[in-house]
């Protein structure tokens, strides 16, 4: 039976186990240049030490502007490579495998001077109006991606994930709410996401999968529900998706996970369950799965193919470990931390 410690293979992907830390903004650049710190590798080599299967580096932003705010990773510049490469050789001989998120903030960029958007429509009330980009501006976004997922390469990773999630640039264009365009990029909503994606396919290997992470329902009047996630996956899938990576909200004033709705354990197992069987594609649940039982539940029950587990593993690195523990399966102990098991 599949479990939560049984082997995952995606093409040259290949897992330990199913578990997943997932891109979390640590907000830990020092100097504001998108370089990554002391602090950043000492956080993710500690994960895969506790036994982590799949590590997930935080969004890294495509040009300065486009990040969440100034302390935010990036990867405009190849200056921006080494430390990253530093992260992923270091877990690799821990035995995880890497991932980075690829990503734009939009008109969530806090800190630019002037965020930019598909329509001119703050955030909220408390925000900046963004610039609406030109066409030719958004095929220059589509470029800059592209040459962000090259550094990222050079960098060693295993796999590439898009941000399309939480109210950033590709969602605020796939959103009805948030593009009101009348060029191209306004009649088909998923146009810019598909540009990317085939921009990310043309560089990285083959054997290498491509991950979108996307917010499958906003919690705001009138905005989107599964169906229409359904949709724009189906889109994503077709220009190039082998994976996605299913949270949800990020339109409303918060991401779902810190507001509406409820918090209870995996509340967005069913859309990613949804996510799956509408496409027949391979999904990672994320949100209050922290619970080892519950999680090998989701995998057991194949709601989910893995298991992302953000918060559980910012309190305790060794999750991992530990849950093998409570699920009576043999965990891959370190040779040092053998005693304390």
């Amino acid at each position: 039976m599949e479990h939560l410690f049984s082997p995952y293979t995606l093409k040259g992907l290949s897992l330990k186990n199913r578990i997943v830390l997932p891109p979390m903004c640590l907000f830990a650049v020092e100097k504001k240049n998108g370089i990554a710190t002391d602090f950043h590798y000492l956080h993710y080599a500690s994960r895969a030490v506790g036994g982590t299967g799949f590590i997930i580096i935080e969004m890294a932003d495509v040009e300065p502007d486009g990040r969440i705010t100034d302390y935010d990773l990036g990867l405009w510049s190849d200056e921006q490579v080494p430390a990253l490469a530093r992260i992923v050789e270091a877990c690799h001989q821990l035995g995880a495998k890497v991932g980075i998120q690829i990503g734009h903030a939009g008109r969530k960029a806090e800190d630019a001077k002037v965020p930019v958007a598909p329509s001119a429509i703050p955030f909220d009330k408390n925000s900046k109006t963004p610039k609406a980009l030109t066409t030719d501006e958004v095929k220059e976004k589509v470029e800059k991606f592209q040459q962000a997922i090259k550094r990222a390469l050079n960098a060693g990773v295993d796999a590439i994930e898009l941000h399309g999630a939480h109210g950033y640039l590709i969602h605020q264009f796939h959103s009805p709410l948030t593009n009101q365009r009348t060029d191209v990029y306004g009649q088909d909503l998923t146009k810019f996401g598909c540009e990317v994606i085939q921009a990310a396919k043309s560089v990285i290997p083959e054997s290498m999968p491509l991950i979108m992470r996307i917010s499958a329902q906003e919690y705001v009047k009138d905005g989107y529900n599964i169906d229409h996630s359904i949709q724009f996956c189906q889109a994503y899938q077709k220009a190039g998706v082998d994976l996605f990576h299913v949270s949800s909200g990020g339109e409303g004033p918060l991401i779902a996970a810190f507001g509406n709705p409820g918090t209870h354990a995996g509340y967005q197992v069913p859309l990613a369950r949804a996510i799956k069987q509408a496409l027949d594609v391979p999904v990672i649940a994320v949100g209050r799965l922290d619970e080892p039982a519950l999680a090998n539940a989701v995998i057991g029950n194949q709601d989910a193919d893995l298991i992302a587990v953000g918060r559980g593993m910012l309190r305790n690195p060794h999750w991992a470990l530990e849950a093998a523990v409570k699920l009576r399966k043999e965990p891959q102990v370190p040779k040092p931390y053998l005693a304390g098991f």
